[in-house]
């Protein structure tokens, strides 16, 4: 009988395709490409992927030689790529930059997340133009729920830390708006600039962070990709 998961076909292609294009397999990929080697961590990229899903993907890719996993620091187990696994960068980041050039932008707004939004913002945040004194921005989203609507960036140090609960510190800037908007800079479909003078993000708090916002801010890898109509 032939397996339900082989296309049954001996072609690269259909081999590769087998390890590669089960759902959420390319996405968990994206996260550790970006770094991310610590379950918990996955899981925050990922965050509509159960925790059950997500270990038996990590297990299929450590069978198929894409991912090793071993004791790190303080034993607890981290997932990393394998050569065959960081020749997939550019398969990957194709993925992406092919979704940011044909797939029209209102489709992709439809996808909101403010979970993964912040998480991202999070580790592309650059905290070079920032003072060199601890810095907390706040991000209000109105229209969500109160458990979501809040988020804080903490950079000290040059480390950035993500909190979904109020860490305690003064705030420098609250940037309110709404998670469509400050998806759209994230995205390079806006600037800050734009959404400011458009009412739709508003700025309040330390001027110096709010005229740099657009550089320290950083955008998705995928942003400075020309969007094309086919």
């Amino acid at each position: 009988m032939e397996d339900r998961g082989s296309y049954g076909q001996f072609c690269p292609v259909a081999m590769a395709s087998e390890i590669l294009c089960s759902r959420w397999t390319v996405l968990v990929l994206r996260e550790m490409l970006c770094g991310t080697t610590r379950f918990n961590e996955l899981r925050r990229g990922v965050p509509r992927m159960s925790p059950a899903l997500l270990s038996k993907r990590l297990k299929e890719l450590e069978r198929a030689g894409v991912v090793v996993a071993a004791p790190g620091e303080r034993g607890v187990i981290e997932y990393r790529l394998s050569p065959a696994g960081e020749d997939l960068r550019p398969i990957v980041l194709g993925f992406g930059f092919w979704g940011q050039r044909w797939v029209e932008s209102q489709l992709s707004l439809k996808n909101l997340d403010p979970s993964l939004l912040m998480w991202d913002m999070r580790r592309n945040l650059n905290p070079k133009p920032l003072p060199p004194r601890r810095c907390t921005i706040q991000f209000q989203y109105p229209e969500l729920p109160e458990n979501r609507r809040n988020w804080w960036l903490v950079v000290d140090g040059g480390v950035v830390d993500l909190c979904g609960v109020d860490p305690g510190f003064e705030v420098d800037l609250t940037v309110t708006g709404s998670l469509r908007s400050m998806t759209s800079v994230w995205m390079g479909l806006a600037t800050i600039r734009q959404e400011v003078e458009a009412g739709r993000l508003e700025l309040l708090g330390d001027v110096g962070l709010a005229r740099s916002m657009q550089q320290w801010l950083g955008l998705s890898v995928f942003a400075a990709e020309t969007r094309r109509v086919g």
